[in-house]
């Protein structure tokens, strides 16, 4: 009696079942071990969003008073500090080491400070003028070699406006970096005057100069005005004129004052030169 077996299942099939069921079984593994650590880093990235949102409305109203450039460089500053903190951590969650990833971006970051070195002090010269506030737009200010009304304060840079209306960009490095002269900020200003006198008697010259100067309507009453001997020579006589008047108003009355005591010293005549 003869008995046949029949091979349900060749050998090659059978190989290629276990095969892919060792695949399978090794993708499962993998699915195992790898998805739970992208849910956390995917988790991770979510509630860095959530703490930008929140630091960002933080800042808003803490540096409510803050002048608004710097307000909203420092809101940018900080959130993308968090989303790099929030990338890094999801990183090493899903198991990539970002030593050599943070090793690179500070090396990069070297590399771009150095060769933003003059730049970066301008930034850094602009956060200070703007914490400090040593002038405010509409100041008149001289500095860096210019002089102008403040016409705005940025992070890098000021702009002015001349006396003949030409606007000037100063870097804000120039403007810190030496001395600064505001003449707007304490919103009066004493205007000093050298005044050659010849050999006229000082005292009436002196009396009349200063109820001339009062009797001006931009001249202020308090500080009072004061005039004062300087230097005496032989055959003249020279005063110091000091009337005060507001920061704004101080070309003008320099201008007009000047005029009002030319005028009035031909009214006084010179002993030295009786003619004049």
């Amino acid at each position: 009696m003869t008995i046949f077996t029949v091979e349900l299942v060749s050998p090659l099939w059978q190989n290629s079942l276990d095969m892919a069921l060792e695949v399978w079984k090794k993708w499962l593994d993998l699915g195992f071990a790898v998805v739970p650590k992208i849910i956390w880093a995917i988790g991770i990235l979510f509630l860095t969003r959530l703490a930008m949102n929140f630091i960002g409305r933080f800042l808003r109203k803490a540096l409510a008073r803050t002048e608004p450039t710097l307000r909203h460089f420092l809101i940018q500053a900080a959130e993308i500090l968090t989303l790099l903190s929030g990338a890094v951590a999801a990183l090493n969650q899903v198991g990539i080491q970002t030593t050599s990833i943070v090793a690179v971006l500070a090396a990069a970051g070297l590399a771009v400070g150095l060769a933003l070195q003059n730049t970066l002090s301008h930034f850094a010269a602009g956060v200070i003028i703007i914490s400090m506030r040593p002038f405010e737009v509409g100041d008149y200010i001289e500095g860096g070699g210019v002089a102008g009304v403040v016409d705005g304060v940025g992070i890098f840079s000021t702009t002015l406006i001349t006396r003949d209306n030409v606007q000037i960009t100063v870097p804000n490095g120039l403007l810190f970096s030496g001395t600064l002269r505001n003449t707007s900020a304490l919103g009066t200003r004493r205007v000093d005057l050298e005044i050659d006198i010849g050999d006229r008697p000082i005292e009436m010259t002196i009396t009349h100069l200063l109820t001339l100067v009062q009797s001006h309507p931009l001249v202020l009453d308090r500080p009072p005005s004061t005039c004062d001997v300087t230097s005496i020579s032989p055959t003249t006589t020279v005063l110091y004129l000091r009337p005060w008047c507001t920061a704004e108003d101080y070309d003008r009355v320099r201008s007009q004052v000047l005029q009002l005591v030319k005028e009035a010293l031909r009214e006084i005549p010179d002993t030295d030169n009786p003619m004049q």
